[in-house]
């Protein structure tokens, strides 16, 4: 007899798989600081591939580039950038009229001015990548929205016009471009050092999101990931604290992330919300992905979230057995552990 194919699974795999067709491919190259050499990066790949006989167009540069930088892209064909308000902004229409096979943009983090097509420059490129056209882009560290308070622990600068990681993400090739050795003379090495890292911690995590969106994609099955994800199950009784910062340091060892979740229950009292308030702040302060799911089930529900974001341990605290009893009929915790199948469980008493 023949393996039986969820029916939903399996028309969740082919419209990935056409939508994966039609749409264009994303290339970033990612700087830590400035001064990395980005744009010659960005710009000497479209030189490479107009050579190998694709159709290549320049959408969008810096308002200053160095000598190199403009000598390739004087060679490159391209779509000027209309003026708006002294805001130059990619010309999506003259783009999609001219369907290039791909356009190169250098700095995706630019706010465009108010009654524009789309608020934001990376709204842009999503509408031409929805269109097939495939983009090369680049874009600083600094510039990605959840990457401000890191950057800024550092380097004490803060920018305006930022990209969400989840555009970051959603990449299908990140690169992290290296600093010479006499880059940003501003910034310490140490600094520098701190910022890098950062970098490829990031490009080490799409890489696995990639990873998983492929096997998705074939229809197969992973409960591993290259790094350590660790979910932290928040309630109003759990010692967050504890649980966060054990999280956060196995995470930087292993080079991870750290989840923060709370399920949400009913007839809470004023001091169990003051307590869950207290622990988002926390969470967040430890730089955890903070989200509040609801679900009538929270073992279904926690789980869900832990393999649908590919976590590799699960804190709890040991009160959640109190908690969830009377309201699941049983022992939540074993219950947990023993569905918890590839994922290790920790338990912290409260």
């Amino acid at each position: 007899m023949g393996e039986q194919r969820d029916p939903e699974a399996l028309l969740r795999q082919i419209e990935a798989a056409e939508r994966a067709q039609r749409r264009g491919q994303l290339k970033i190259f990612l700087g830590y600081a400035s001064g990395v050499g980005k744009s010659f990066k960005l710009f000497d790949e479209g030189r490479r591939r107009l050579q190998r006989g694709e159709d290549i167009v320049v959408t969008a540069t810096q308002p200053e580039q160095p000598a190199e930088v403009a000598e390739i892209i004087r060679a490159l064909p391209a779509i000027a950038t209309r003026q708006e308000r002294g805001t130059p902004m990619i010309d999506v229409t003259a783009v999609l009229a001219r369907r290039p096979q791909v356009c190169l943009i250098d700095g995706l983090a630019y706010d465009n001015p108010p009654g524009s097509r789309h608020s934001k420059r990376y709204q842009d490129v999503e509408e031409l990548l929805e269109a097939g056209i495939s983009v090369i882009t680049s874009i600083n560290l600094e510039y990605i929205t959840e990457q401000q308070d890191f950057v800024r622990s550092v380097t004490g600068t803060t920018k305006s016009d930022t990209v969400p990681q989840e555009f970051i993400d959603a990449a299908d090739e990140l690169v992290v471009v290296d600093a010479p050795a006499d880059a940003e003379a501003d910034i310490e090495a140490q600094q520098l050092s701190q910022l890098r890292q950062r970098a490829l911690l990031l490009t080490a995590d799409v890489v696995d999101r990639q990873l998983a969106t492929y096997l998705r994609l074939h229809g197969v099955q992973s409960t591993w990931g290259t790094q350590e994800r660790i979910l932290v199950c928040m309630t109003p009784r759990a010692n967050a604290a504890k649980m966060l910062a054990s999280g956060r340091r196995n995470a930087d060892r292993f080079h991870g992330e750290l989840f923060a979740i709370y399920v949400m229950q009913q007839n809470l009292t004023e001091e169990d919300r003051l307590a869950l308030a207290r622990n988002v702040t926390l969470a967040r302060a430890q730089n955890a992905h903070v989200e509040t799911l609801e679900g009538k089930d929270p073992v279904k529900v926690i789980l869900e979230y832990a393999r649908e974001h590919g976590v590799t341990q699960i804190f709890v605290g040991h009160n959640l057995r109190r908690t969830w009893r009377n309201r699941l009929g049983g022992t939540a915790l074993d219950r947990l552990i023993g569905d918890a199948e590839g994922i290790d469980v920790r338990v912290f008493p409260q």
